[in-house]
């Protein structure tokens, strides 16, 4: 098992990392005209919305929510006052809110493309991919706010904090912070860093327009005047 999490946790982050970023380069050079969300609103509307906006809402909360969590040093939080035991169920609360949201629309998309005909035809294998590896993230993050509840002193979420810091450092004992983890939060972490490298083959892709989209706001304004 050492060997085993010396590699899962130590070794393949940067593997996905990697993959992440130069597949989705050679995504874009390559074939342009698939970087698109594939949107099926035109053959079918019917929970669309609700479902896309609980989706979306939840997992950008997720994503933001464990970049601010896991990476900003615990010396922070210690000069702010802020507790471990606080810090903690600040995480497990905001976390299992943004989490059921996620859930709720992940289900409602997925119930939505798997009922209708027409969305079933155009529906591809590596949709059900995505559909069903956020599906079981989703389930097992929301499963270790129930284990977390067991210990509240914040000793395995600093852990956690420090074993992401350390990758993003590139320090070689990353991998020895995870070892007492339980095996549901490292099966939740393989499944998250897994997200990333199926990224770049799937419509996930789309993601990379919506942070460039920003752009726009500091855009000159478009000028149109009559002949």
């Amino acid at each position: 098992m050492a060997y085993l999490d010396a590699f899962l946790f130590g070794i393949y982050p940067y593997i996905a990392l990697v993959i992440f970023l130069l597949g989705s380069l050679l995504r874009f050079d390559r074939e342009q005209y698939t970087w698109r969300s594939e949107s099926s609103q035109m053959l079918h509307t019917g929970s669309l919305r609700m479902g896309s906006i609980l989706f979306h809402v939840g997992i950008i909360g997720l994503f933001f929510g464990h970049a601010a969590g896991l990476l900003t040093p615990v010396a922070v939080w210690d000069a702010l006052g802020v507790s471990h035991t606080f810090k903690q169920g600040f995480a497990m609360t905001a976390g299992g809110i943004m989490g059921t949201l996620c859930l709720i629309g992940l289900l409602i998309l997925i119930q939505r493309r798997l009922s209708h005909p027409r969305l079933q035809a155009i529906t591809t294998w590596r949709d059900k991919l995505v559909l069903g590896w956020l599906l079981v993230t989703v389930l097992l993050g929301l499963s270790t706010i129930a284990v977390s509840a067991d210990h509240m002193d914040g000793h395995m979420m600093v852990l956690l904090m420090t074993w992401a810091q350390h990758i993003v450092t590139f320090q070689g004992d990353a991998a020895s912070f995870i070892t007492e983890a339980p095996a549901l939060f490292k099966l939740h972490l393989f499944m998250g860093m897994s997200v990333f490298v199926v990224f770049p083959f799937t419509r996930l892709v789309h993601v990379w327009s919506g942070f460039g989209a920003v752009s726009y706001l500091g855009r000159a304004w478009q000028l149109v005047r009559p002949r």
